[in-house]
């Protein structure tokens, strides 16, 4: 009778299944925790979107196509940070190198014209603590913004590894599956952000 080989699967990268099942599932567990935080963010935020404290609203402040491009840059984003850890999981290290740092270019563009929104708003005299609308503004835009960055920092601090090594070893492809869950996660958060501040408030 011929014996079985065990074959190599795609969703389990390396030999050590239970090592990367329990990494990923610890990890959507935080990303269910951050889920709760920003659903108090968003609630506090449309309780308090229409006290403008006699300031000037949403629909004033918003430049819709701005944040249109903007939103278009980070789904990109998305795009080749899914593409990246899908390089990853193939162990093709000059594609997960090339989406990843492609991912982060993007990223950047993104939080840069977050924080120049944020200086326009700023520097017109309509800062967080001028009313209750722009304090939830800043607070849920911010906190977004603030996860960006780390993201930012996240991709710099795992690639260079995948730049040194040879190929790509297990706990890169761990590590790179769960920035590329993060970073997927930053996204829907921003299209949420997207359709119930940008597209409500320009109504």
């Amino acid at each position: 009778m011929k014996k079985s080989v065990p074959v190599a699967h795609e969703s389990y990268p390396d030999t050590h299944h239970d090592n990367y099942s329990r990494t990923t599932f610890g990890f959507w567990l935080y990303i269910m925790s951050d889920f709760i935080l920003f659903g108090a963010l968003f609630a506090a935020y449309i309780v308090l979107s229409k006290s403008t404290f006699g300031g000037p609203a949403a629909k004033t402040l918003f430049k819709l196509p701005y944040n249109f491009l903007q939103t278009c840059i980070f789904l990109v984003s998305a795009l080749t940070a899914g593409l990246g850890g899908a390089s990853a999981h193939r162990k093709d290290k000059n594609k997960t190198l090339l989406f990843f740092a492609a991912t982060f270019l993007l990223g950047v563009i993104f939080i840069g014209m977050q924080f120049n929104e944020f200086h326009r708003f700023s520097s017109g005299g309509n800062g967080w603590d001028q009313s209750a609308f722009l304090s939830a503004y800043f607070t849920l835009v911010g906190t977004h913004s603030i996860h960006v960055l780390f993201g930012l920092l996240w991709i710099i601090v795992l690639l260079l590894p995948v730049w040194n090594e040879t190929g790509i070893s297990h706990v890169s492809v761990r590590r790179l599956t769960c920035l590329r869950m993060f970073w997927q996660f930053l996204n829907i958060i921003w299209m949420l952000i997207f359709s119930f501040v940008y597209l409500m408030g320009a109504k």
